[in-house]
């Protein structure tokens, strides 16, 4: 007689809806902060290139403090480390706030409070990336990124409205809605510790879980070598024809389309529009995807996870040219709507078979090898924004975005790998056969 095995509850489960808690509240904390700050140094400095510059040296800040979080993921305890970054951005947010209050707000101290935020985020985020596969068993993987996307979405589309309406008061409020996040993602961290160690569960990554792969002689003590541990995870993701094949593409879009979005931000800003009307623009993005997460959970079960990023790759495209022809805030809401409906499903789709596919001990460092890689080009986005606002116009800019966006859908299409994945349930099945490779 078979034994059916009743679907996952992913509400019922007390750990994951901590998580969710504590990393929402962090996740809003760096939506405000991500739509303050080229306003602000747009405000301060009235100049486009340099709001460039602020944003580009931030990104290179994350993308580097990223490698070192991927190793802290994999020697720590993931759950600590999610409680100690929490810690250390209400210091942060903390200090923004007081620049804001003091009118110290200029290129150079926005640039560093930038900066240090941005390290923050790469040094720690990681950790609580990797500490869901812990929390959630793999047959709920999509659901629970679906679900997260559609936090996400809810993310921007309060974070819009809110930020705008924050810095419209004042830029010290945003620092104090920040601090309050980061205050709540600790408190929540600090019950998930609680909650997992009741559970009886081990906080993988904890200094005491040895990688399989490390043989270590009796008696002898082995140092730890970062750089060896780097090029493990980095190696691994590569040599899967079902992963590392796909950062490409991933980076080539994230590029195009998230150049795309900040040049419409800073033309709108430099026409002379509201930050509330610009934090409603970026609101009706996160309407969108919210809609489109509710559908996610909905897709991911039924449809290959190939033939849904290829399609979402192929909107987001066509919705890139469209934006270098219209102008109108309110026409710009609705394009970007239709861009982005199905990026939820694409995302819960590739992450979800990602976090499947990652071994345990080594999912921080293959989580930091693929967001430096899939988000390496990343700050070229701001200044390809600033410069080319400056330099060649708006359209034309656009228009640069849109190319990069076409080129990511002509390597999705000619990835035989990307093509294959299939439905949430044949993930770890269809894992299983790489594993050797």
């Amino acid at each position: 007689m078979t034994t059916v095995t009743a679907p996952h509850r992913l509400w019922r489960n007390t750990r994951y809806l901590t998580w969710l808690v504590s990393d929402t509240s962090k996740g809003l904390a760096a939506s405000l902060f991500g739509f303050a700050i080229p306003l602000l140094a747009l405000i301060v400095t009235n100049d486009p290139a340099q709001a460039g510059i602020i944003g580009g040296a931030g990104m290179v800040a994350r993308l580097l403090m990223t490698l070192a979080g991927g190793v802290l993921a994999d020697r720590h305890r993931r759950i600590a480390l999610m409680l100690l970054g929490s810690l250390i951005g209400i210091v942060l947010a903390g200090g923004f706030t007081l620049l804001a209050l003091g009118d110290a707000m200029t290129f150079g101290s926005l640039l560093v409070i930038d900066v240090l935020l941005a390290a923050r985020s790469g040094l720690f985020d990681v950790a609580g990336e990797s500490a869901i596969k812990e929390i959630v068993p793999d047959d709920a993987m999509g659901r629970a990124q679906a679900a997260n996307q559609g936090r996400d979405a809810a993310l921007q589309l309060a974070g819009g409205p809110l930020g705008g309406l924050l810095l419209g008061m004042g830029g010290w409020l945003v620092g104090v809605v920040m601090t309050l996040c980061h205050a709540i993602a600790a408190l929540t961290a600090w019950m998930l510790g609680r909650q997992v160690r009741r559970a009886g569960m081990i906080d993988t990554g904890a200094d005491d879980v040895a990688e399989p792969s490390t043989v270590v002689e009796p008696g002898v003590a082995v140092k730890p070598n970062a750089w060896a541990e780097l090029r493990e995870g980095f190696g691994w993701l590569l040599s899967r024809p079902d992963l590392g094949g796909v950062l490409l593409i991933t980076t080539v879009i994230n590029l195009g389309f998230n150049a795309t979005i900040t040049t419409i931000i800073y033309a709108l800003q430099q026409d002379g529009y509201s930050e509330l009307l610009i934090g409603t623009l970026s609101a009706s993005i996160g309407a969108v995807m919210l809609v489109g997460a509710v559908c996610a959970p909905l897709l991911v079960p039924r449809i290959k996870a190939g033939v849904l990023t290829i399609a979402g790759l192929t909107v987001v495209s066509i919705g890139a040219i469209a934006l270098s022809m219209v102008t109108d805030p309110w026409a710009i809401a609705v394009v970007l709507g239709a861009s982005v409906l199905l990026i939820p499903a694409l995302n819960a789709g590739m992450m979800g078979y990602f976090m499947v596919a990652t071994p345990s001990h080594l999912l921080g460092r293959a989580n930091s090898a693929a967001g430096v890689l899939g988000m390496g080009a990343m700050p070229l986005a701001p200044l390809i924004a600033g410069f080319g606002l400056a330099w060649i116009g708006r359209e034309w800019t656009i228009l640069i975005c849109a190319a990069l966006c076409l080129i990511s859908v002509v390597l999705a299409v000619s990835n035989r790998a990307l093509r294959a994945l299939p439905v949430e349930s044949g993930w770890a099945a269809h894992a299983k056969q790489y594993e050797t490779v």
